[in-house]
Order: C-alpha cells, then structure tokens, then sequence
C-alpha cells in the first residue's frame, strides 16, 4: 500500500501523477492512469476556447471515473491563453486537481480554484518558485531536476540535489520530477522526501499517448545522451531530443537570433508536426534524459504496475541488506 500526503489530498491509489504535455495530454492518456491508479492530466493549452476544453474533460469522464486533473500553462505563450475562462470550465466540471506550470505564479488563480474545492500542484524547476508557489496558496508542489523534458528553467539542478533541497524548505508537500521512468527513480524520489512522482517521458512511449509511432521508434532508439538544452538565450530552456531543428536552434542560439526568428523552429505548430504528424525533424522533441531507459512500448498500466511492483521488490531488498528495518 502507499500512502502519502499526496495520495490522501488527490484521492489516488499511487502517488504517479502524469505530467501536463502539450498536444499529447488528452482524453485518452489521461484516463488510463487515473484508471491505473495515478493522476492524468489533460493539457489545457491544446486548447482554443473553454468549449473545447469542456468537451475534452467530459470526455476523459466518460472513460474513467476516478480523478484526474487539468493542467494551466502560466509559461509565456506567443498566442493568448484563455486561462480565466479554462478556470471557470475546471470549476463548473468539478475537477479535483490543476497542476499550473510556469515561472509565473498562480496567485491570480488559486483563489478561485480553492473556492471551488480544486487542490492546485505548481510545477517548477527551482526551489525559489516553489517556494513562491507555496505562498500563494498552493496545495503541493512539483520540482523537475535539468534531466526533464521540456521545460528546465534556467538553473541546470538535478532532481538528486533540488528534491531534498526543496524538500527541506517547504511545508506543503512535494512531488518530484526530472529522469522518472521506473521503479528505481520512484523509490529514489521517495527516498529524497518527495511524496510523488511526475512522469512524462514514460508515458510518452506508451499505447494510450497519441505520439506518432515514428516518434516512438526514435524514442526506442534514442540514448540517455542524445537530448540537447535549446532556447537558453531567450531564457526558455527547454530539452529536447538532438535533431536537425535542434541543431538549428543552436546555432542560431549561438549567433544571437531574435525570439521571431527563433519562432520558425521552436513553435508549437512545428512541435505538433513532430510528435503527432511523424515530421520527426520539423521543429522540437521536447523529451527527458529518462528516453534512455525506455526499452518497450506498453500500456499505461503495464508501466504502472510495473513501478509499483518494482517499489515493493527494491523496499524487500533493502530489508534484507538492513537499510529498511
């Protein structure tokens, strides 16, 4: 059994929470790990109204009845974000959970969410806004070390150093992020202080996430070694598989290219190419370090049974060796 503060606020069987990915957190996604035990998330910025929105989480209801949450982007965005009004369809439909993601604080929200019973994670990449987060009222909050996938921040800190480091300077708990993808990073996590796991890059790679099958042949292929930091100039950072737009982006990067030149690459049109259409070179491959421990391509809940039994195999052996008593 695993109990934690985040699987007693969450009302979650695991405390697997799945990340909110850009064009491939939906319905479908979404519902089979809440149906496998965690928390999926549906993206809320694949979207272009409130309309579409309410129509993607009536229809991850209708494939799952337990909870599941919304993710609210506060990154900037070249396209407004109609974030008010994605609060008020959260709220309407009685979601349980918003994971906001960004630099920015969600103070202006969580208000709102709270009046309607929502508990908010807030995802960062440095102690510094997670700790901002808290003050504005979060319920928990997420940190990703540099080994994660899309966006980094710009502080470079492993998951090993910024876990226990933030662990130690919050009160509200802590889910951890950044080079999860089996049982040994879950248990780890937990070992640092972290009371759950966000997980990206694995879901990525399974049969529910509408990756195109070509992204996930790369993905088989690829090694631990083969992601590169783009967008560092126009302090963006993000990870990204190594690829022909990547090495543009760079070099580019390197000339000192305006964020409007950069945008023929770094788009999320161009990145939808790449992940859904197959254009595998098209723009970026936002994806995490962990693609090197990615060996198959299963179902969610072949993942995620496989990280909880895993948990229970390694906490046996740490028994016997006398770490667990």
């Amino acid at each position: 059994m695993f109990k934690t503060r985040i699987t007693e606020m969450l009302g979650i069987q695991y405390p697997i929470i799945q990340g909110g990915m850009l064009w491939l957190s939906q319905a479908e996604l979404a519902a089979a790990v809440s149906n496998a035990g965690g928390l999926g998330i549906i993206t809320s910025a694949n979207f272009n109204s409130a309309a579409e929105l309410r129509a993607e989480i009536r229809k991850t209801k209708s494939l799952t009845d337990r909870p599941f949450g919304v993710n609210l982007s506060l990154f900037p965005a070249m396209k407004s974000i109609p974030n008010d009004e994605f609060v008020s369809v959260i709220a309407e439909e009685g979601i349980k959970a918003v994971e906001t993601s960004g630099a920015k604080s969600p103070e202006e929200f969580i208000p709102r969410l709270h009046a309607a019973g929502v508990k908010v994670i807030h995802k960062t990449a440095t102690v510094r806004h997670a700790k901002k987060g808290e003050q504005a009222g979060a319920d928990a909050v997420t940190v990703v070390g540099c080994e994660n996938g899309g966006a980094v921040g710009m502080e470079d800190v492993t998951a090993m150093v910024l876990v226990p480091k933030a662990v130690d300077t919050m009160q509200v708990p802590l889910i951890a992020g950044g080079g999860i993808a089996d049982a040994r990073g879950f248990v780890a996590a937990l070992a640092l202080g972290a009371e759950g796991v966000v997980i990206g890059t694995r879901f990525m790679a399974t049969k529910e996430c509408p990756t195109h099958p070509k992204f996930k042949e790369w993905m088989l292929k690829a090694r631990e070694n083969e992601t590169v930091l783009v967008e560092r100039s126009i302090r963006n950072t993000h990870r990204a598989l190594r690829n022909k737009a990547a090495e543009k982006v760079l070099e580019m990067e390197s000339k000192g290219a305006t964020l409007e030149q950069l945008m023929a690459w770094i788009s999320g049109e161009n990145y939808r190419k790449v992940m859904l259409e197959g254009e595998l070179e098209a723009g970026m491959a936002y994806c995490g370090q962990a693609v090197g421990l990615i060996n198959d391509i299963p179902t969610v809940k072949e993942v995620i049974d496989g990280i909880v039994n895993g948990a229970r195999t390694i906490g046996n052996r740490l028994t016997k060796i006398g770490i667990i008593t």
